[in-house]
């Protein structure tokens, strides 16, 4: 007869029908509680990454190339057949734009604000800021190229006192002064205020009007890959691609190219901190819900040490009286673990649609505490728990081997 099974049923259940004592419930409690507490950290860091990235990602590109320091006077991207072959040749480039930056000056009659003005070609700074849009929308530059409306943000708009539709004097200073009216069509708010303080939107014609540029010129180009966590790798072998190109005779120029993770450094650095920090509430919340299911355990074994010098009589032996209170425990675990799924998911997933928890934007870039449901990182962790505090009760468990069936029965 398999003692494990049986007497396991016999333990945990009782024979009498008796409720589950108040250690086995306070340990099924800090079970849910710890595994609760560890897939939210993980939830919110995951989401704090993808918004994060995303926004990162909106006011530049996943690789940037634009004209080395070196080219003085020069800093015109001409997209020329051999530049193209070459980003076409890359396997890992996505896509990629041509984009006009230039300094301006935005001026009302009251007050006046530098900014820089951006063409808006790309799909992914479209929908980048359609996401972000508070007001107004976003122009349709396709179906009207000399369109001379624009996008700017809350920040820019309150600091020159203006809203949706109104018009706004822009000045592009170089060999002369040149000055166009502009509709403000959108305004949007990310909560980057380093960016927001500076980047306007508007038509690639509009930019083409003040600098003089055709087609095929720009200030950078923006290249999205096929896979963002490799790209430090594939912005050393671009580089390294344009120093051979460069070399050989086939480009001119030398390029200088940069990734998010240079450009937005100070976002990531603070995403790494946060990495640390869930490591350390992982860490201890393990060791509160390891610690508590032992002590749990231990409960439950002296609570029955009457029955354990009883069965251990009949000739029991050791290890398949272990076998049941491990098993108990387990179950206890399991039980715990169960509760605290599905208790989170239900908040992280309310939290999901509704954003009901508020941020302050100012100090963590995002107005909600996001949140993002990885199944395969929350089965890795309820596995881990699971595996983890098997091997945390094997120990304890042989106190078992201590008890002296004499010795209880002549106690009781």
């Amino acid at each position: 007869m398999n003692y494990a099974f049986y007497l396991g049923r016999k333990v945990a259940l009782g024979s009498s029908g008796r409720k589950a004592s108040p250690g086995v419930k306070v340990a099924t409690a800090a079970i849910a509680l710890s595994i609760a507490v560890m897939i939210a950290s993980i939830a919110i860091v995951l989401g704090f990454k993808r918004e994060i990235t995303d926004k990162v990602l909106g006011f530049t590109s996943h690789i940037v190339i634009s004209v080395s320091a070196e080219n003085e006077g020069d800093n015109i991207i001409t997209l020329t057949p051999t530049l193209k072959k070459i980003l076409d040749s890359q396997d890992y480039i996505k896509d990629y734009s041509l984009q006009i930056s230039i300094p301006a000056i935005l001026k009302t009659p009251e007050d006046f604000k530098g900014i820089f003005l951006k063409t808006l070609a790309d799909r992914q700074t479209r929908e980048f800021l359609n996401s972000n849009l508070i007001s107004g929308s976003i122009p349709d530059y396709s179906q009207d190229s000399t369109r001379l409306d624009i996008v700017m943000s809350r920040m820019a708009a309150n600091q020159l006192g203006l809203k949706q539709d109104d018009k706004v004097d822009c000045y592009f200073i170089n060999d002369d002064v040149k000055v166009r009216r502009l509709k403000i069509a959108g305004i949007y708010d990310s909560h980057f205020d380093a960016y927001d303080d500076l980047m306007v939107y508007g038509s690639r014609a509009l930019s083409e009007a003040f600098t003089g540029l055709n087609a095929n010129q720009g200030s950078s180009i923006l290249i999205t890959t096929t896979d963002f966590r490799n790209i430090d790798a594939e912005t050393a072998e671009l580089q390294n691609t344009f120093h051979k190109a460069l070399a050989e005779g086939l480009i001119y120029k030398n390029y200088y190219l940069e990734n998010a993770h240079v450009q937005g450094a100070n976002y990531f650095q603070w995403l790494s901190m946060l990495d640390t920090n869930v490591i350390v509430v992982l860490t201890l919340m393990i060791i509160v819900g390891c610690v508590t299911l032992v002590s749990g355990m231990l409960t439950i074994i002296l609570d029955k040490k009457r029955f354990i010098g009883l069965i251990k009589a009949l000739g029991a032996p050791n290890g398949k009286v272990r076998e049941v209170f491990i098993y108990l425990a387990m179950r206890v675990a399991i039980v715990g673990i169960l509760i605290g799924n599905l208790l989170i998911i239900g908040v992280l997933l309310f939290q999901d649609h509704f954003h009901f928890f508020k941020l302050d934007a100012s100090s963590y870039y995002i107005d909600f505490v996001p949140v993002e449901l990885n199944w395969v990182a929350f089965g890795i962790l309820n596995v881990g728990v699971v595996v983890l505090v098997y091997l945390t009760l094997i120990l304890p468990s042989r106190i078992i081997s201590n008890i002296s069936p004499s010795s209880t029965m002549r106690s009781e």
